[in-house]
């Protein structure tokens, strides 16, 4: 079956052109800097100089755009994060009143998140790091890959500034798109795939592509010189990211006594999803469960563990168990030597901050209860992403096969518009 008969055919599923196999290798780098938080915003991809390449034939500059949930910067941005969050049926469906719903729960919620945000310095750190991450990884990629270069680091949140509007008009002011073409990879920082939060970010660029220079901006499904996309959708063992894991979990586990180092249980916690989202077929558990695997192998299997859920929200079910059911259970039958490891987390934010460190590790108050520390500005993890966009780079793939699969389940015409969008940019690469 050809390419474009796949994007014809793509119902429940698609079959796309074979897509190269590479193995990548981690490789460490150079410590980062210590930074206030301040500069990291500094570096706004806005600064970077126009392009100046013709919309076909050039293969760089390279738009390399970080796509995450997000998170408030402060304390007076909590209420539009939290309404736009609640009112994404992709993250927590909530039926036909989604809106109307979704309004309402997160007027209540915002009290007491904004409390939460208070108490972890004011904000989420997220973007910080997400910008930190981006401009140290485009100046590896501008090393490593000098034929896609210059790579120009952009930031898009699903919920927080900078949305993904706001990224989108960041490209066009940089000289991308807008009948000048270039190139931008969309790369996920959710390493292991879900409907509910890769998904539902390509979704939104998707939209936003369609409304900015797409059919409802020209009257085309794909001017000419509009901006070629393709997509990192999932790298949940990837070998540098399981490096970066295992290396800050042995940094850990060395702060124990060393006659109880081997026997401290190591519980990986990931955030948890609606059941009627695992069974619709979502791919989130078995990729989280493919990471701890993969990072346990990297250990040795020196230690028990067991991956755990958290953030749980609404009174339906949710994947279990819960993180703080588990921690507290464990303690109750002595188990006191816990350390939790946030798996699906790229950097800190309120999850980490104050879930864990709070509500889990403050509250427990067992001296042998710990965090492992996130990925945030590790070179590792920084290296990792860098062999991840190189290899991506040279692939000459607008996404990876398993993304065009879609849950046996899904009955969304939204993300069956999104998936076909992305296969067919194959082309224009």
């Amino acid at each position: 079956m050809s390419f474009r008969q796949g994007i014809t055919n793509l119902s429940r599923h698609a079959t796309p052109s074979e897509i190269s196999k590479y193995a990548l290798k981690a490789s460490s780098a150079s410590a980062v800097s210590s930074t206030r938080p301040g500069d990291y915003v500094s570096r706004n991809a806005s600064t970077v100089p126009p392009v100046t390449q013709n919309s076909v034939g050039s293969k760089g500059p390279t738009a390399m755009v970080l796509m995450n949930m997000g998170g408030p910067s402060t304390t007076d941005e909590v209420g539009d994060f939290l309404s736009r969050l609640f009112q994404d049926g992709d993250l927590i469906p909530l039926g036909r009143l989604q809106n109307y719903l979704g309004k309402f729960i997160s007027a209540r919620r915002t009290p007491k998140i904004k409390k939460q945000y208070a108490e972890i310095g004011g904000g989420s750190p997220i973007r910080k790091w997400s910008e930190h991450q981006g401009a140290e990884m485009c100046k590896i990629l501008d090393k490593i890959s000098p034929d896609t270069a210059p790579h120009k680091p952009y930031v898009a949140f699903r919920y927080a500034s900078p949305l993904t509007e706001d990224m989108y008009e960041r490209l066009f002011q940089d000289g991308f798109g807008k009948g000048r073409g270039g190139r931008a990879v969309a790369f996920t920082q959710y390493p292991q795939y879900s409907c509910s939060t890769t998904g539902s970010s390509l979704n939104e660029l998707w939209k936003w592509r369609n409304r900015l220079e797409g059919k409802r901006a020209s009257g085309e499904v794909d001017p000419e010189g509009a901006i070629k996309w393709s997509v990192i959708d999932r790298w949940p063992a990837h070998s540098g990211l399981i490096e970066a894991f295992a290396t800050n979990i042995e940094n850990t586990l060395s702060t124990y006594p060393v006659e109880k180092r081997d026997k401290v249980v190591l519980l990986f916690s990931a955030h948890s999803l609606p059941m009627s989202v695992v069974n619709r077929g979502d791919p989130y558990p078995s990729e989280v469960a493919a990471t701890v695997y993969a990072v346990m192998q990297r250990l040795g299997f020196s230690n028990p563990y067991r991956l755990v859920w958290q953030s749980q929200v609404g009174p339906q079910p949710w994947l279990g168990a819960q993180t703080q059911f588990t921690v507290e259970e464990y303690i109750k039958k002595g188990q006191t030597d816990l350390t939790l490891i946030p798996i699906a987390f790229t950097s800190d934010h309120i999850e980490t901050l104050y879930e864990l460190d709070k509500e889990i590790i403050g509250e427990a108050n067992e001296p042998g209860l710990k965090r492992v520390e996130s990925m945030n500005g590790n070179p590792i993890f920084i290296q990792a992403l860098a062999d991840i966009a190189k290899a991506h780079l040279e692939s000459h793939t607008s996404c990876s096969a398993q993304m065009l699969l879609r849950c046996p389940g899904c009955t969304s015409e939204r993300c069956l518009g999104s998936k076909q969008f992305f296969a067919a940019q194959q082309e224009r690469l």
